[in-house]
Order: structure tokens, then C-alpha cells, then sequence
């Protein structure tokens, strides 16, 4: 069989994107030299969560009488727990009360697009390229953060995203990789013979982008070996849950402890899209959202001080439950941020309401932060980035919410 570039990559079952960094940004790499990176672990729970039911906000009269069914309960049986007196946290997500009294976890309530959308593909697009509004945008907002810097001796496994295919937020220009499952990737029968010609033939390249693509999905190869050759033991008790997200939580914190230089990693998770029947929809996938969380923090233990967690949902629901104890596709949301250097314990942004008068369309909740906003305060907190208005062009940050330590 002759191998092409692209045959190579997708039947290996690792797909590698590379050019040359973009010219002309500032470079970071002497803050860099003796430390560990910084990393932004990046969650997308595709389908539109339901925020209202995530972080509930059990002080607003009129949350319990738009869901007379799904709303969850102040007390008593499968009640909220309790975060600030005012909101709440879904029950199933208990494994991360603990996170949440540490202050290394909080949440951001009425986050969202300003576009009003509701389309699944049209709102997780603009999520990812961080342009609502704007179809036709080629690159992502991870990927765009990406050429800021020029990073000497780059990691080819510095942007990693657990998944079949590349996600928007991270196509673009700078070097990405796809990676299935660290732990089962495997060449095919005769892979010294395909790697060798596979290097040859990007050896033969006359572009230096083409030359470096290659050695980059060299060099991933040998790193990802060298990772599978010991078994991945968990840390500090940490168990991970046998779902969708804790097996991608388990390979990130792999990546993270194998020391790989890697400063992005994306995950992603559908089913969230709960038009009938929303609680027994959606409560093993926040059970699995938060048993996973929890036990990535406990398995890095003191390495969460360089690692940022940020989730994210295209869109939320509607305040109103429908007529098959399920929520329809709506506006405002809720997102999470999970760090040591996170100022946890509360709930940012501000509460429009769920009164008549205060919802958007008279059906949603109102988007009073948008998400773009958190965006950037994570890149600059967590990072130090400058020139965030190429990360989200033609868009200057209008508020900062202050939760990050170093924000």
C-alpha cells in the first residue's frame, strides 16, 4: 500500500496539524525555561446543558414555578446542595463539593453568546471559533492563543484534544494533535518500515512548514510510546469514573505527568441535548462530569496550581420546562473554572432573573457575561497573554470578573 500524508496520520489513528508559527508575536519562552507550563484543560458538553439545573438558583421564586416537574428542590429529598446560600449544585455533582469549600472551584451563572442562535451547529461553531455571529471563520480561539508565542524546541504534543476528529477551537495555523486514546494507539504491522518512509517522504519536502509537519508527527509518535511503555497509576487514591469524560480526564492527567510540554488539552462530551425526560438524561452525565473533575484534582494534587479547567456549553434552556418533563433549546448558561489559582467558592456573574419581564425572549435566561469575556480573562490570568484581540477579533473584553487569584 502507498501512504500518503493524510492516509498515514488517519489510519495510524493520530491526526497532527503544523505550520510555522505565526510572525511577529511576543515570545514567552524565558518565562517558560526551568518550569513546568501552564495549561488550560478545555471541556465542551455538546448538546446545550442545562444550566438552570447545574448551578440552581434556588433563591428565585420563580425558578421552582417555571419547572413545577424538573426544578430542583431547596430541601428535603434530592435537594440542591448548598454553595453561597443562594445557589445551589445539582446533587449529582457532590464529588465536587469538596473543590468547591477548598476555593479552588467556581461557577459563572448567565454566561453566553450574544447571538441568539439556536442551533446546535451554528452556536458550538461560534463557541469554538469565539466569532458569534460569523460563519465562514477558519480557525479556532485555542489555536489563535497558540500564535501569540514562539516557543524554541516546541512540544508537538503542546495542543492536545481527546477525540476522532480535530475540534474547531483548535484548527488553525499552529500545530494540533487528535490522539482517540493515548493508552490504545498503536502502529499497524510494520511500523518501523511505514514510519521510516513516512519520514522520508517529508524529509523530501521542499517547505520548511511541510518538513515540520512531519517531524512533528514523528516526534508525537516516539512521545506517545514512551508514555504507553508504564502502565498509568493514578495518584492520591484518585479514581477515576468509567464514562466519557473520566477516561479523557485520565489520559490528560497522563499527558500532564509525562511531562510532554502540553499547555492545551480539549475534551468533549455529547447527550446533553434533554428535550424529554432531562433528569434521568442528564443526571449520570453530571455525575460523570463531576466524579471525573474530582478525581483529576486529586490525582495531580499540587501540579492543579499550573493547570486551569474550563467548561463550556453552546447554549443553554429554556427557564420553562416543556410538556415532556424535559427543557428546549435556549440562551444564557452556566460554566465551571477549576484551578489552584481559581478564586473559588462562589458564583460570578450577574443574576438577571427569571421573572417575566427579565428573561430573554421572554423564555431564557438572560446572557449578562459573555463567554468571550471568561475567554480571555482565562488566557490572561492563567497565561499572562497579551494581544487578546487577535485571539477574539474585532471583540474588546467588556467586563472582568475576577476569578482568577492572579486576574
Amino acid at each position: 500500500m502507498i501512504w500518503s500524508r493524510r492516509s498515514f496520520l488517519t489510519r495510524s489513528g493520530l491526526a497532527l496539524a503544523a505550520t510555522a508559527a505565526a510572525p511577529g508575536f511576543l515570545c514567552r519562552a524565558a518565562a517558560l525555561e526551568g518550569k513546568r507550563p501552564k495549561t488550560l484543560v478545555a471541556l465542551f458538553l455538546r448538546g446545550a446543558a442545562d444550566g438552570l439545573n447545574v448551578v440552581v438558583p434556588s433563591f428565585d421564586e420563580a425558578y421552582s414555578s417555571l419547572r413545577p416537574n424538573l426544578a430542583i428542590p431547596r430541601a428535603g429529598s434530592g435537594a440542591a446542595l448548598d454553595l453561597d446560600g443562594s445557589f445551589g449544585l445539582h446533587p449529582a455533582l457532590r464529588s465536587l463539593t469538596g473543590l468547591w469549600n477548598d476555593k479552588a472551584l467556581a461557577a459563572i451563572q448567565a454566561t453566553g453568546s450574544p447571538d441568539p442562535t439556536r442551533s446546535h451547529f451554528d452556536a458550538q461553531d461560534y463557541m469554538e471559533s469565539a466569532t458569534p455571529g460569523r460563519k465562514g471563520v477558519t480557525d479556532g480561539w485555542l489555536n489563535r492563543f497558540m500564535t501569540l508565542e514562539q516557543v524554541p524546541e516546541e512540544s508537538p504534543l503542546r495542543a492536545v484534544a481527546i477525540a476522532t476528529k480535530p475540534p474547531r477551537a483548535l484548527q488553525g495555523s499552529a500545530p494540533a494533535t487528535v490522539l482517540p486514546n493515548v493508552n490504545r494507539f498503536r502502529l499497524a504491522a510494520g511500523a518501523p518500515q511505514v514510519a521510516k518512509a513516512f519520514g522520508a517522504l517529508y524529509g523530501e519536502q521542499p517547505t520548511a512548514e511541510l518538513n515540520r509537519s512531519g517531524r512533528n508527527a514523528l516526534e508525537s509518535l516516539r512521545l506517545i510510546e514512551d508514555i504507553q511503555k508504564t502502565a498509568y497509576q493514578p495518584a492520591n487514591g484518585a479514581r477515576y469514573p468509567r464514562g466519557r469524560f473520566g477516561d479523557k480526564m485520565l489520559q490528560i492527567a497522563q499527558l500532564l505527568k509525562a511531562d510532554v510540554g502540553l499547555e492545551i488539552a480539549f475534551a468533549d462530551g455529547g447527550g446533553w441535548d434533554s428535550h424529554t425526560n432531562q433528569e434521568q438524561q442528564i443526571e449520570p452525565l453530571l455525575r460523570d462530569l463531576g466524579d471525573s473533575l474530582a478525581a483529576f484534582a486529586q490525582d495531580l494534587g499540587s501540579r492543579m496550581e499550573d493547570v486551569l479547567v474550563l467548561t463550556m456549553s453552546e447554549f443553554g434552556r429554556t427557564a420553562a420546562e416543556n410538556g415532556n418533563r424535559g427543557t428546549d433549546h435556549g440562551h444564557g448558561n452556566c460554566m465551571f473554572v477549576l484551578g489552584g489559582g481559581v478564586r473559588g467558592g462562589q458564583v460570578y456573574g450577574d443574576w438577571p432573573g427569571l421573572g417575566p419581564d427579565q428573561l430573554y425572549q421572554r423564555r431564557d435566561l438572560a446572557v449578562t457575561t459573555d463567554f468571550r469575556d471568561i475567554f480571555a480573562e482565562a488566557l490572561v490570568g492563567h497565561f499572562g497573554a497579551d494581544r487578546i484581540d487577535a485571539v477574539f477579533p474585532g471583540y474588546q473584553p467588556q467586563k472582568t470578573l475576577g476569578f482568577l487569584r492572579s486576574a
